[in-house]
């Protein structure tokens, strides 16, 4: 690396590989990032996906040079603290994807910020659950069954609005071959043999009032088994959505992202984020390592 940058002539840039594969660098050590920093005069971080990593290349080089935030690492900076610190109101959330546990965290952190809450994917297949429903074979976690009341407790405590499916796209198998036998039902009449697959179209008309209100959204995951072309729909329906909506939209994580992408619709978002774990930390409230590392930004 070092040969390659002194050969650098002025006006050149040099692209180095992932330094991922260095277990120095998933280990932070203090050595490693020396080495990453030697011959260099400034450090720009630009990479907001890897933010909350205390790695050597994000968080360790950051202490042995003088340290930027790059323009995009800035732009998310303000888009998403911009939701959290001072949002135009009513305030929306949607939250989706697969598991509950890995949204509890973002959920909590929501719910004294927003106004509106609305839930898809497979993790509302465990808000069922803890409302005495039957979700037949779908995704669910019957272990968070407490914690999901817990948040519904929270939501409607505080005076807010919580939106689960009403209706529900349900099928013999979340992958391809389940499409055939697919059909709507009401979230109190899933078949026990079927899987939830996506939420149905009263539950998106349900969405969609509160879309057309918001003035601000934030919007993570999406509310189906969106890999699946066939159980898609909801989730781009709410990217038409959000794209119309006329309000501040920050839309966070990966698949997510990738809808409002293939949809074509991206550029209609007020912003898309680049970070997915990154993300949603920050909405969480954690201490992001590369962000902290730098002074001034």
């Amino acid at each position: 690396m070092k040969k390659a940058v002194r050969a650098l002539a002025p006006g050149e840039l040099i692209l180095l590989e992932n330094v991922r594969f260095h277990t120095e660098e998933e280990k932070n050590e203090p050595a490693f990032a020396r080495e990453l920093a030697d011959g260099f005069d400034v450090y720009v971080n630009d990479a907001f996906g890897t933010a909350h990593r205390a790695h050597a290349s994000t968080e360790g080089v950051a202490h042995l040079l003088p340290a930027y935030a790059g323009l995009l690492l800035q732009k998310e900076l303000e888009a998403l603290g911009g939701i959290l610190e001072d949002p135009a109101r009513p305030f929306l959330a949607i939250i989706g994807g697969a598991k509950v546990s890995t949204k509890m965290d973002v959920l909590r952190s929501l719910v004294p910020r927003v106004d509106a809450l609305a839930i898809g994917g497979g993790m509302a297949n465990t808000f069922l659950l803890a409302r005495g429903l039957s979700v037949g074979r779908s995704l669910a976690e019957p272990d968070k069954e407490t914690e999901a009341r817990l948040v519904t407790d929270d939501v409607e405590g505080n005076g807010k609005q919580l939106l689960l499916p009403v209706d529900v796209v349900a099928a013999p198998s979340a992958d391809a071959d389940g499409a055939a036998g697919a059909a709507v039902y009401d979230v109190d009449e899933v078949p026990p043999h079927l899987a939830i697959v996506d939420v149905g179209p009263r539950t998106v008309d349900r969405y969609a009032q509160l879309i057309r209100r918001a003035k601000t959204i934030f919007w993570n995951g999406p509310l189906g088994v969106f890999e699946v072309p066939a159980f898609a729909t909801g989730t781009l329906q709410i990217a038409r959505l959000l794209a119309d909506s006329g309000a501040v939209t920050v839309v966070g994580g990966g698949e997510s992202v990738q809808a409002v992408e293939e949809a074509g619709l991206a550029d209609k978002m007020t912003h898309v984020s680049t970070g997915g774990g990154a993300a949603l930390e920050l909405i969480e409230g954690k201490t992001l390592p590369g962000v902290a590392a730098i002074p001034d930004r």
